[in-house]
Parts: C-alpha cells; structure tokens; sequence
C-alpha cells in the first residue's frame, strides 16, 4: 500500500459542560484529525493532543508540526502496512500522540482495503462493553452528587472522581455515602500530589475505591510503589505507562496493580495490545482511559478495550456525555453498554455535514 497524501483537519466541539482536572478546565475539544489517502482507499485517525501540554509533553500544534514535517516525509517512500509504521518512525523521538494518530490512520485504511475491523485485528472477544464515566471537579459537593445520580441514572458501571489537594475526601465520601458500597467508584489524581502526601492518600482506604489513579510525578514509581505498600486500594497508573517497556518496570518495582491504557499515550493501538499482554501476562487488570475523543477515537478505543485483559469499564463514555455533535454518528449507551463497532477498520466514519460544521482548518500534504 503506498501513501498518496494526508489531510490534516482541525475541529472544535464544545463540551455540553466544562470538564475540571487538576491540571485546568476545559470547554472546548479542539482536536487534530488526520486523513490518509493510499492507492487502496483512505483511513481515519485523530491525534490525542491538547491544546496545552500539561497532561503530557505534546501539543495540538506541535503534533500537527511533527506530523507535518517529519512522520509523513517518512513514509511516502515505504510500502504500508501496519506493522511498517512504527520502524519508519523509530528514528524520531518522543512525539507518540502524533505517531499514533499517523499509525492508526494507515491501520484504518489498510484494514477497509481488507475488509476486516480493528476489533477482529486487535484480538477483541466481546461485541459490546460496559463502560464508566470520569467525573470532573465541581464548584460545590451538591453539584457533584447530582452529575453522579445523573450518570448513574444513565447505566455506567463505573464512576471515577476527579481529585485534587483540597478536593479529595469530603467529595469521595459523600458520593459513596449518597450512592452506597455497590457503586464502583475509583479516583484519578492526574499527578496532583506530592510523595508527602501519602498519609492523607492513605485515608481513601475507608472509601472502598476500587482503585487510585496516577497520584504522583509520571517518573516518580518509588513513590506509587510505596504508597501501593501502606494502604489496601489498588495503584493504577496512566501518565507514568508510555509503553510496553515502563509496564514491565512499573510491575517489577511494585508500582501498580492496574493500568489505564490510552493508546495515544503510548503511541498507537498496536503498543497498547502489548501493553495489555505484558499485564494479563502478569494477572494484573487494564482498562481504557478516554482522552475527550471524537467518535473517530471513541469507536477505534472501543476495539481495544474489547480484549480479554480489559475487565473493568473504560472512559469511553457515550457521545452525550460530552458533545451535542460529533465528527461521527454518535455512540448511545444501551443497558450501560456501547457496542464495538464491527465494520471495517474503526468502523465509523465521519459524517460530511458534521465535519464540515466542525472544521477549523484543513491542510493537504501531497506525495512529493
């Protein structure tokens, strides 16, 4: 398969309300699609950046800039596959958001050609799955309790609570006391603390979590490892897992029991497969994080997270959750399940009203 030009597309969705993290606020998805044409048919993916780099090193613009002008340079003279991509990039380094948008396009193009869906390719036992829903910082405890009753209220089987220095506690103990023992409720810090917090970490034990989510520095293990030593909730890692190599390390050093799997974060779907078989390997749980994603990336995580070692509900939340309009149809939980799209590649594409609607900017890169 040989590459004859890429299309990179800016879109804006605004949020149906602002989602608050630890790291800032956000109101608007402004997200990189990127469009590859081949003399087999065309492919679809979009870039996990953010406008800013705070959850991770990478930017909107700054991946646009490395896709631009050094990943397509390098694979215009190659003959595709998916497995190709990864080796024709290994010599620039970092940048995985970017690379995993360019992999995961050529993967979509080439599985339609084929005929054969992401889900069936990447090893998926299930058709469809349940899922949880991430629930950012609130101004006030009420307001949390009643976006937790509404989620509930929908079918997620899951709720992760956002949590920061000063907004730890008091809101975890109110959800489970409000929702009781049979919510499965876990939390996520995005880095917010400090090794000297591990005490007050420690109090979240009373809470019956199902896990804590990513407290500390992404390079800080020995401090994971010793929080996972003095308290009973599992440590689940996200920022510090960059690939199958950080997962096999994190488990030896004893730094978690769980790992979220964000195929952006990790440079594509194919490193993300390995991930999960170096953690069933070693009988620890995955599950897929969300990252705001446009149905492009929502339908491609669903594939993922239908593997055998995905046993807890993912962030892949339904479309509603976070957008009136889409790029794509929109996906629409059913008895708390979404279905894993069956047909070719991602097995959506984007609506040409839509996308239109949503569209910022375009750019086309033409084989030279």
């Amino acid at each position: 398969m040989k590459l004859e030009g890429v299309e990179l597309r800016r879109v804006a969705l605004p949020l149906v309300t602002p989602f608050r993290t630890s790291l800032g606020t956000q109101t608007v998805r402004d997200a990189l699609l990127v469009r590859v044409a081949t003399d087999e048919g065309e492919g679809w993916a979009e870039s996990a950046a953010e406008d800013e780099p705070t959850y991770s090193p990478e930017y909107l613009e700054g991946a646009a800039d490395v896709i631009r002008r050094f990943l397509i340079p390098a694979l215009f003279p190659i003959d595709l596959d998916p497995a190709a991509v990864a080796p024709a990039l290994r010599h620039l380094r970092g940048h995985p958001m970017a690379k995993s948008a360019v992999e995961t396009a050529v993967l979509d193009a080439w599985l339609r050609a084929r005929g054969v869906s992401l889900a069936a390719y990447l090893g998926a036992v299930r058709r469809s799955l349940p899922v949880g829903v991430s629930v950012g910082i609130t101004d006030t405890i009420d307001e949390l309790l009643d976006t937790v009753d509404r989620h509930l209220a929908a079918g997620y089987a899951r709720v992760k609570l956002k949590i920061e220095p000063g907004w730890d506690l008091e809101p975890v103990a109110r959800v489970r006391e409000t929702f009781g023992a049979d919510v499965m409720l876990t939390v996520d810090a995005n880095t917010a603390y400090r090794p000297a917090d591990a005490s007050h970490l420690a109090e979240l034990d009373a809470y019956g979590l199902a896990m804590i989510e990513q407290p500390f520095a992404p390079d800080d293990l020995h401090a994971h490892a010793r929080l996972a030593a003095m308290i009973s909730t599992p440590i689940c890692l996200d920022e510090s897992i960059t690939s199958a190599r950080d997962a096999v390390t994190a488990i030896r050093q004893g730094a978690c029991s769980i790992i979220n799997i964000k195929p952006g974060r990790v440079g594509g779907y194919l490193e993300a497969r390995r991930i999960h078989d170096v953690a069933t390997a070693h009988g620890l749980p995955v599950w897929c994080g969300g990252m705001l994603e446009t149905g492009l990336g929502r339908a491609a995580n669903l594939a993922l997270a239908a593997l055998p070692g995905f046993t807890l509900p993912g962030d892949i939340s339904a479309t509603a959750r976070y957008y009136e309009r889409d790029v794509t149809a929109p996906f629409t939980l059913v008895d708390g399940e979404l279905a894993v799209p069956a047909g070719p590649g991602v097995g959506v594409t984007p609506e040409p009203s839509d996308l239109e609607a949503l569209t910022t900017a375009t750019e086309w890169i033409p084989a030279p």
